[in-house]
């Protein structure tokens, strides 16, 4: 289903009954990575996986999406369903997500997982890398995301999963310049949490 949020749309896929379970993906996928979770889990639970500002067929907002507005937008999504309390698993970015939303709407959380996800801000380090994403990806969108994705494996395990790997660029491609460019610059300026 598709919702407007401000200038723009917001994606998500609402399944399953009983206590609401938010799914929010990392950097460089969308929604379509909880598939195999959620026809595991949809029977006990309603499943809501939401595409991220600038991922998979929500669009974007401004030169910077930051957790904030992220889960501002995920917050519009919750109202719109009538949801007023859920558990949040964050799949890294979607993790910092999460956080922010817990921040924000302390009484609509009454559960938390970060999942390869940290409540740390960015280091000195890691921001300067962000930069440099930043630049790679404009300098080679289609290489910047090949590898990115590659390096989310380790190596003994790139060939074992090569399909999955393959799928997963596949989905990774589909996320517009503007979209990744955003979520770098929004995950650089996060707070500690």
């Amino acid at each position: 289903m598709i919702i407007k949020y401000k200038e723009t749309h917001v994606f998500f896929t609402d399944q399953g009954e009983g206590q609401s379970i938010i799914l929010l993906h990392g950097f460089l996928e969308n929604s379509t990575m909880w598939k195999d979770i959620i026809s595991n889990i949809e029977g006990n639970h309603r499943i809501i996986a939401i595409d991220l500002l600038g991922h998979g067929q929500t669009g974007c907002l401004g030169y910077i999406h930051t957790m904030e507005m992220m889960a501002e937008a995920i917050n519009h999504v919750l109202a719109h369903l009538k949801v007023e309390n859920a558990i949040f698993i964050g799949h890294s970015m979607g993790g910092y997500v999460a956080l922010a939303y817990s921040e924000l709407y302390p009484d609509k959380i009454c559960g938390l997982c970060l999942m390869n996800s940290t409540s740390l801000a960015d280091t000195i380090e890691k921001r300067k890398n962000r930069d440099r994403a930043i630049l790679a990806v404009k300098q080679n969108f289609n290489v910047f995301v090949s590898i990115s994705i590659s390096n989310l494996f380790a190596p003994e395990n790139r060939e074992k999963f090569r399909n999955e790997i393959e799928e997963v660029k596949n989905e990774a491609l589909k996320t517009p310049l503007h979209g990744i460019i955003a979520a770098l610059e929004g995950m650089k300026c996060r707070k500690n949490r």
